[in-house]
């Protein structure tokens, strides 16, 4: 049976839209998702579409925007790649990879993208849909738009905002961020963009990031809910805790919040930069300080520094070598600098890197090879097929312990046969997931392809009190608090924030 021969016998789909990127979508979803779990409800998140190289990948092997998976922990349940079905992976040039239920498909331009791919989008669209409901016929839809749901440039060819809300006649929550000023314009200017079908869809108005006193804000309520007739179901106050951002731009707004840290790490900010949330669980350690990288500068203030993933891995490592970080990163390691590579920044840390099908940003100047940053002997070559899983294994450095993560890359590294450092180690008992070396001056260098990693308490724990004990600081107890409490923390006070503030009620029926 056809989904739209099933909607009238389901509950109503909720569905949040935004009148911009970055308005607070993201997280509204996320509160919404842990609100009905809590009301005893069977909640699934879903994103037709998404922009993103904040990836995750779920247990098929199959990638999805970091997002999902999020809002998908805050439902209670397991990560799926149909929850977010389509996701574009920029890669500069205009250019993105397209991934259709978990799987690279393709690369395109902005221009092509619309002609070539939007009938087998909204099948793959319609596709997830069909099997979400028919998995869990009890459910309630909690959808997520893109962007604005009415740039009208792009409207007739957008897959992911009222497309989905008319397809699913979903009950939509329209958000706005009143930190960004002109919030009565947000609001009326794109509801006067919908059509009547459309703007009857609109059942509630969210004012999200409000600072100061709530109840200053009730003329400007009461003048929106005369001027639109629909309901402002809720005004949600600025929240302090730490939330993974959803792409690269908003890491221009993240900054670390520490008070009296007593280490502090830096990360290569590369313009490719790519799964950005595996640093999430340094963020929430107390007295760590993060800043991030993007000039060259001195880096021995910092007690270790972190080179990233990548979806332009040569790209990023010319970048590098331009601005003259690349020469940085060497004399810090130098003078007993520690530094972590994770993926991408694994294979910057080697000595060549080989891009013979040209997929990571290199160009026939350099004909595919490019010198890396020489710091671990190794060579590394991208392939055409991804590789994409989670994984399973024990670490065997700083410490033994068992160790969940996962990959995503094209590249194989290996030895370039050089016996340049003899120390070299391998990081995990699956010997080709990283290494490490810990050079005679002291400090450390370790690539690793698991994402994730930092996610990883015991050996979080452990690699920071290596330091520490350098520091002549006080290790941190090995009863470390684990991330993914903490995560559950966070999400449950956004949860409770936005339940004191917002009518759920009124768009569930």
């Amino acid at each position: 049976m056809e989904l739209q021969a099933k909607l009238n016998a389901i509950k109503k789909p909720i569905m949040v839209l935004g009148t911009s990127s970055g308005a607070g979508k993201s997280l509204t979803v996320t509160a919404i998702c842990r609100i009905l779990k809590n009301y005893g409800e069977e909640p699934i998140p879903f994103k037709g579409q998404n922009m993103s190289n904040n990836a995750w990948v779920d247990w098929e092997g199959g990638e999805m925007a970091y997002s999902q998976a999020l809002q998908a922990f805050a439902c209670g349940i397991v990560p799926s790649s149909e929850m977010n079905p389509i996701l574009l992976k920029p890669q500069g040039d205009s250019t993105s990879e397209v991934i259709h239920l978990g799987k690279s498909i393709g690369v395109t331009t902005a221009k092509d993208y619309y002609k070539n791919w939007f009938i087998p989008g909204w099948e793959v669209i319609k596709q997830s849909l069909n099997s979400i409901y028919k998995k869990n016929p009890d459910c309630r839809l909690v959808v997520e738009g893109a962007g604005s749901p009415v740039e009208m440039n792009l409207v007739h060819r957008d897959l992911t905002n009222l497309k989905v809300a008319k397809y699913l006649d979903a009950n939509c929550i329209l958000v706005s961020d009143i930190e960004r000023g002109g919030v009565f314009a947000q609001i009326v200017g794109t509801l006067e963009l919908m059509n009547p079908e459309e703007r009857k869809l609109i059942k509630g108005i969210l004012i999200n990031r409000f600072r100061g006193d709530l109840s200053l804000f009730e003329e400007g309520k009461k003048w929106i809910e005369s001027k639109t007739k629909i309901p402002v179901l809720g005004i949600i106050p600025w929240l302090n805790d730490r939330f993974p951002p959803e792409d690269s731009l908003d890491l221009l707004e993240k900054k670390s919040f520490t008070a009296d840290p007593e280490m502090s790490i830096g990360i290569i900010k590369l313009p490719s930069i790519s799964n950005f949330s595996d640093f999430d669980p340094l963020e929430n350690e107390e007295k760590i300080l993060i800043e991030w990288i993007e000039e060259s500068q001195n880096l021995n203030k910092l007690d270790f520094i972190i080179i990233p993933g990548s979806k332009q891995t040569i790209k990023d490592l010319i970048f590098l070598k331009r601005s003259g970080l690349s020469e940085d990163i060497k004399e810090y390691s130098n003078n007993s600098g520690n530094i972590i590579g994770i993926c991408g920044g694994l294979q910057m840390l080697g000595s060549t890197l080989e891009d013979p099908f040209f997929k990571e940003g290199s160009n026939a100047k350099f004909g595919g090879v490019i010198e890396g940053l020489g710091l671990l002997p190794l060579k590394t070559t991208f392939l055409k097929k991804k590789l994409t899983r989670q994984v399973n294994c024990e670490s065997l450095w700083p410490c033994k312990s068992k160790i969940k993560g996962f990959e995503i890359h094209t590249g194989v590294t290996e030895s370039d046969g050089s016996k340049k450092y003899s120390n070299i180690k391998s990081l995990f008992k699956d010997l080709d997931l990283g290494w490490y070396d810990e050079n005679k001056s002291g400090g450390t260098i370790v690539g690793t392809y698991m994402h994730g990693v930092f996610e990883n308490d015991y050996w979080r724990n452990q690699y920071i009190n290596l330091i520490r004990k350098r520091k002549n600081l006080p290790i941190f107890e090995t009863r470390t608090s684990s991330y993914k409490i903490k995560r559950e923390s966070i999400i449950t006070n956004l949860a409770n924030e936005f339940d004191k503030h917002l009518e759920i009620s009124k768009v569930l029926n």
